[in-house]
């Protein structure tokens, strides 16, 4: 019996293997960033799936790491176009607003404001504006903070609100990603 058991088991493992680090992968839509990994038993996605998400931070970077919700936001974009979505039925934006002002800022005003250091997320956000993700900043946070839109990156915009944003976006179909 326990042979025949061991037997069982050591042919099914296979079946049960679990994905692991090295399974996740970067792309297709957003390159080096928003690893993702396969799950073929996920149930497959309408060929006419079309997701408008927004997402939301308060809490900016740690020293030389990527925004956690900017990465998620890669994340989003890459796990529906590996699963077949095209890129144009996903459209996403961020509202960032408190501590995460700061990482939407240019190299310099980053410089200035952090004590030398590198912003470790623009080329994050310049391949997440690539891929058409809007990034707005919370104009409240922006004037609490001193920020100035010449301070920003390019392709950030500025909001009234954070909360003006979210009403906007959620008015345009938007869903509120919790993640």
């Amino acid at each position: 019996m326990r042979f025949f058991l061991a037997t069982i088991l050591t042919v099914s493992l296979p079946a049960f293997a679990l994905a692991g680090p090295a399974d996740f992968k970067t792309g297709p839509i957003i390159d080096g960033f928003g690893p993702v990994a396969t799950v073929a038993e996920a149930q497959t996605l309408p060929e006419t799936a079309h997701f408008k998400v927004a997402f939301d931070t308060a809490k900016g970077s740690d020293g030389d790491a990527l925004n956690r919700t900017l990465e998620s936001a890669a994340r989003f974009i890459n796990m529906h176009g590996a699963a077949g979505v095209k890129s144009g039925n996903i459209d996403v934006a961020v509202v960032i607003h408190g501590g995460a002002a700061f990482d939407l800022l240019s190299t310099e005003a980053h410089k200035a404001r952090r004590d030398g250091a590198d912003n470790p997320n623009i080329v994050l956000i310049d391949a997440l504006t690539d891929a058409g993700v809007h990034i707005m900043l919370c104009g409240q946070t922006a004037a609490y903070r001193d920020i100035t839109k010449a301070e920003l990156l390019p392709h950030v915009e500025m909001a009234l609100s954070a909360m003006t944003a979210h009403a906007q976006l959620q008015q345009s179909g938007y869903t509120l990603n919790p993640f």
